[in-house]
Parts: structure tokens; sequence; C-alpha cells
């Protein structure tokens, strides 16, 4: 795992997928209009026989899709995460999770990382897709990590929601991490206190163990790409033991890693205190910048610093992150 500053890439999304469908000709690319925005203007025109764009007409993607898995190919479906969940959720449980079919709808812009407001802004999606029966719900973090998801839910059983921020994407973990469905990833360990966190808040997570560390706190960090099914194994052997468990997400507490976590440490019957960073049951404003929108709401280091401080029950001033504008790569703005 690299330290920040963290490189950066662009589109790795975009060149996984077509570099997986040069050499699997089930593999189809279908856009909602959104065909630039979501990395896929590389496949349309490298394999514009296998690409469609259905236009701003999602619900009727979700059913195209399903269609053609029916006929034996695999579709990846692509708009922006509210638009891939929120307004298609009718035509998903019928056309796609109910059926069971291998149709991949990648989400992309999660969370408070569109500057849009609520019409743009997918804070419930995770809460969503989580609850529906058969579907496996991946919240990646770095360049390296989306690569390797791209290729393993291409032969996934049943449909899969992606969830992928756009613009530069970070590279945190180095070519010897191996992402797999069935596992979280321990990235520290922690006596005291364990982070865990995926997707967008995984750099501040990073940045927040680092903090804690460095200010006596034995402080574990887990990385949860894989929300659904949840690897409670893992999650209940950091969290065991510990005083404090603190989630990151860039969602509603309500419903998303927050909750999965909760849920796990419950039914294991731990006595761990737990806190939740995310968006605690509010819509977001607009912004002009989505970093502005990831501070104004808490998703930030230094919320998780403060979190995991309190629970502890410490109370003098927490370690202070530096302020200012995040490094290239951490939350950057779209």
């Amino acid at each position: 795992m690299r330290r920040p500053p963290y490189p950066t890439v662009l589109k790795p999304y975009g060149r996984a997928l077509l570099d997986l469908a040069r050499v699997d000709e089930r593999i189809v690319c279908l856009s909602g209009d959104l065909t630039r925005q979501c990395e896929v203007d590389l496949f349309r025109d490298a394999l514009p026989d296998r690409f469609v764009n259905v236009g701003m007409a999602e619900a009727n993607m979700m059913g195209i899709a399903g269609a053609l898995a029916r006929t034996g190919l695999i579709p990846f479906v692509h708009t922006f995460g509210v638009f891939a969940t929120r307004r298609p959720f009718d035509q998903i449980v019928n056309a796609i999770a109910y059926p069971h079919l291998p149709v991949r709808i990648v989400g992309f812009m999660p969370g408070v990382s569109s500057p849009g407001g609520p019409s743009h802004q997918a804070i419930e999606d995770v809460a969503l897709m989580r609850a529906l029966p058969n579907l496996t719900v991946i919240d990646a973090a770095d360049a390296t990590e989306i690569r390797q998801v791209t290729a393993a839910i291409v032969d996934h059983p049943g449909p899969v929601y992606l969830r992928l921020k756009r613009g530069e994407i970070p590279v945190i973990f180095d070519d010897g991490y191996e992402f797999r469905i069935d596992r979280a990833v321990r990235l520290r360990p922690g006596a005291e206190a364990v982070v865990v966190a995926n997707g967008m808040m995984l750099p501040a997570a990073i940045a927040a163990t680092d903090l804690l560390v460095a200010a006596g706190v034995d402080c574990g960090l887990v990385h949860v790409p894989v929300v659904k099914p949840l690897d409670t194994a893992t999650v209940v052997a950091a969290v065991s033991g510990t005083r404090t468990v603190v989630t990151a997400e860039n969602h509603s507490i309500i419903g998303g890693l927050g909750s999965a976590v909760a849920e796990a440490v419950a039914e294991a019957g731990l006595g761990s205190r737990l806190r939740r960073v995310g968006l605690r049951d509010t819509f977001a404003e607009g912004a002009l910048t989505a970093h502005h929108l990831f501070e104004t709401y808490h998703l930030s280091t230094q919320s998780i610093v403060d979190a995991v401080w309190t629970a502890l029950g410490h109370t003098d001033r927490a370690p202070q992150a530096q302020s200012g504008r995040p490094a290239v790569g951490e939350y950057a703005p779209v």
C-alpha cells in the first residue's frame, strides 16, 4: 500500500473494460447517454458493434440489459449512480435481480462526489442495491482495485452493482494487491480501535489512522470493497477485542457500509462502541466542487479522527489533520 501523495490515472475502468472485451466477445456495453462521462467512449470507439447508447431512458436500459443477458451476453450498463439505481429500481428488481441475470450495473459519481445537488447525488444507492436479493455490491477505492474488480465480475454469477468515482483516480495499492469478492482487506491491525472504510473514503481513512497511530492510539484499518456479501469474518476478527469501531463511507449512514458493519458486530455479540462517518440522514446541497461537500458534510480525515478520539473517551483536543484542499487523488473533484 502506498502513502500519499498518491499518483493518479485517468479512465482505469474504461481501459480495463475495453481490454477485457477485446478477448471476450460476450461483453457488451450500454450507456445512458453519459458515454464520455462514464469512460466508455473508449469502448464505443473501438468496438462500436457491441456498444448501445440507449439515451436518457435508464429504466428501458435495464430491461434491454436483462434481455441481452438472457441470450448469453454479459451486459455492462453505465450511467451516474443516482440514475443507475434510484430511477430504474423497479426494472432492476424484475428484469435483472429476480431472474438472477449477469448484468453489471456501473454507477459513477457516487455520494457527494457530484456537486450537482440531490438530483445527482447517489447517497442511498448502496442501501437500495444492498437490500435486493441476488445483488453483489462493490465500492472500489483506487485504480489498481478498479482494474481487478472489472475482471473479477465478468464471470461472477448474478448481477453486480459497482460504484465508481470518475476523474482522477488515486493509485493506493501496488501491483501485489489482490482483490477478492469474498474478502475484505485488513490493512493495519489495531488493539484499541478499528476504522472500516471503502471507496472514496479510503484515502481519508488511511490518513486518519496514520495520524491516530502517531498520537499513540493503536488504531487498525479494514478496507471493505464488497459491501454485499460482507466479509463478516474479517470484520469481526478485526473488531473483536477493541473498544471502538468507526465506519467511513461516501453515503448515508443509513443502509450502507456503516449499517452492514453494525449488523455484523451486533450479531457477533461484540461490545465495541460504534461511530459512523457519513451523511447523517440529510440531502446535500449543490456546490462548485465536490471537495467542499466532503468538508461540509464531515466526510474528511478530521471527521474520522474525531470520531475515533471521542469514542475512546478522550476529552482533550483530537490530533489535527492538515487543513486546506486535499492532495491530488484524495476525493478529487470530478
